[in-house]
C-alpha cells in the first residue's frame, strides 16, 4: 500500500538506515559523463588567444589552460629551432602551443579522420607553415619513424587505452640528445611504470590529470620535482 502525505501526495520513500541507527543520507548520485569543451583557447606564442575546435569524440581530452601554461613554463615560452611531436594530437592543443611558439618543425599525428580533417583545417587558418598534419596510428608511425628527429614529443593517449608504456618505448628512439617526452597520463609516473630508462624531470597535478615532463635517465639524474600548476 502506497504512504501519502497530509496533502493528498505520495511520500517520498525513506533512506534505509545505516547499520548504526543513523540515517545513511542521499544516496549517491552516478558520476556524469566529462564532455570536452567545444573549443580551446591558445595561451601563449604568436597565435595567443586563438581559438581550435574540440569534437566531442570518445577519448578525447584537450590538456587543461593551467597545465599547458605549466609545461611551457617548464620547456620556455620560445621553441625556436625545435622539432616537436604531437603523437595523439586529438585537439593539437600541444603541438599547436609548440608552434605558436616558434618551432621549426611540428608533426601531429591522429588516426581520427574527422579529427585529422579538423586539425589540417585549423594550420590552414593559422599559417601553420611549420606544421605537417598526418593521418596515421601513433604507435606504428614512431616505430618506422628515423632515430633522433625530435627535440620534444608530447605523448597524451586515452586514459583508458593503457599504452603509455609502449608510447615511451617508441618515443625514445626519437628523441635526439638531451630531448624531452611529455607525458599526460590518470596518475603518478614512478620508475615502476616508465622503467629505468627514463627519469621525471618535472611533475605536477591539476585535478584528475598528472602532467610529467621526462628526460633520458643517461642525461639527467633521476630527479622529480613536484609542480602544481
Amino acid at each position: 500500500m502506497t504512504q501519502t502525505s497530509r496533502a493528498g501526495r505520495p511520500a517520498r520513500p525513506t533512506t534505509p538506515p545505516r547499520s548504526d541507527g543513523k540515517p545513511s543520507g542521499k544516496p549517491p548520485r552516478a558520476p556524469r559523463p566529462r564532455v570536452p569543451p567545444g573549443e580551446v583557447r591558445l595561451i601563449g606564442g604568436q597565435w595567443k588567444r586563438s581559438k581550435l575546435p574540440v569534437v566531442n569524440a570518445p577519448g578525447l581530452r584537450p590538456t587543461p589552460d593551467r597545465v599547458r601554461e605549466t609545461l611551457f613554463n617548464w620547456l620556455g615560452q620560445d621553441l625556436s629551432g625545435w622539432r616537436c611531436l604531437d603523437a595523439f594530437a586529438g585537439s593539437g592543443a600541444l603541438g599547436f602551443e609548440a608552434a605558436s611558439r616558434g618551432a621549426a618543425e611540428v608533426v601531429l599525428l591522429e588516426r581520427d579522420g574527422d579529427l585529422a580533417a579538423s586539425l589540417e583545417a585549423s594550420r590552414l587558418r593559422l599559417g601553420g607553415a611549420a606544421m605537417r598534419v598526418q593521418r596515421a596510428d601513433a604507435l606504428a608511425w614512431m616505430r618506422a619513424s628515423a632515430p633522433h628527429g625530435f627535440e620534444l614529443v608530447f605523448l597524451d593517449p586515452p586514459f583508458d587505452a593503457d599504452i603509455a608504456s609502449a608510447a615511451l618505448a617508441a618515443a625514445k628512439r626519437l628523441l635526439s640528445a638531451g630531448g624531452y617526452v611529455y607525458v599526460e597520463s590518470s596518475q603518478k609516473l614512478t620508475t615502476e611504470h616508465i622503467g629505468p630508462d627514463w627519469a621525471v624531470w618535472r611533475h605536477a597535478r591539476a585535478g584528475a590529470v598528472h602532467a610529467h615532463l621526462l628526460r633520458r635517465s643517461d642525461t639527467l639524474p633521476g630527479l622529480i620535482q613536484e609542480r602544481t600548476p
